[in-house]
């Protein structure tokens, strides 16, 4: 049996003002999400551990650092010849504009209980985040493009690219003095199964394009 041709990406002017609207809102949660995580201080999520380390050493804000690796990341993407998106370049600026004001609003955690509740509000945050970014279909982000177009050029599996580089930028955060925690695996083994449910919650409607493949296919 041959396999269905795969459905078409969406033009980027089919209600792009909608998914304009839930990319952004989707990367203000994610941006929230982070700080909740920091301000538990029982650990980061593994990218964000790198970016403390960092921070710790140059002196700058957690966000700035994550928009600095964004862009370094975005570098890497031209040898890999993968092509941004609008949601990429919002990706790469908003999460850590949002993350360093909401890291100076959200108070510390004091105790465990509200510890707890922060890394519960921190994966809910950065779940639905995710759901919304990642199905306005604007673009990956700095770094799933990066895994991507290493899957893409040199055929290395998705999870082992996903896998390799986290665990490579989680281990050199750590020897820059960035903090791994319980809030660090929490992230690490529950974050999949959650954006998988927003993913499906959230889903828009199949495009134009999409119901014209599908009634092709079918005739």
């Amino acid at each position: 049996m041959v396999s269905p041709a795969p459905l078409a990406a969406r033009p980027l002017n089919e209600r792009f003002v909608e998914r304009l609207l839930r990319c952004v809102t989707g990367l203000t949660g994610f941006g929230i999400g982070i700080a909740f995580f920091v301000q538990a201080d029982v650990g980061v999520p593994p990218w964000d551990v790198f970016h403390q380390g960092v921070a710790g050493k140059v002196g700058w804000g957690l966000g700035t650092v994550i928009i600095a690796t964004g862009f370094v990341l975005l570098l890497l993407w031209i040898p890999l010849r993968i092509r941004p998106g609008i949601g990429t370049v919002l990706n790469a600026v908003q999460i850590g504009l949002v993350e360093n004001l909401a890291e100076g609003i959200i108070p510390d955690a004091t105790t465990p209980v509200v510890q707890v509740s922060f890394v519960a509000a921190g994966m809910v945050s950065i779940a639905l985040g995710s759901g919304l970014y990642i199905g306005a279909e604007l673009g990956s982000g700095p770094r799933d493009g990066l895994m991507m177009g290493l899957h893409g050029r040199f055929g290395i599996s998705v999870r082992v690219a996903r896998t390799s580089v986290e665990v490579a930028a989680m281990v050199v955060g750590v020897l820059l003095g960035g903090t791994i925690g319980i809030g660090t695996f929490v992230f690490a083994l529950g974050i999949g199964p959650m954006v998988q449910v927003t993913l499906a919650l959230l889903r828009m409607k199949p495009s134009q394009l999409d119901r014209a493949t599908s009634e092709a296919l079918e005739q």
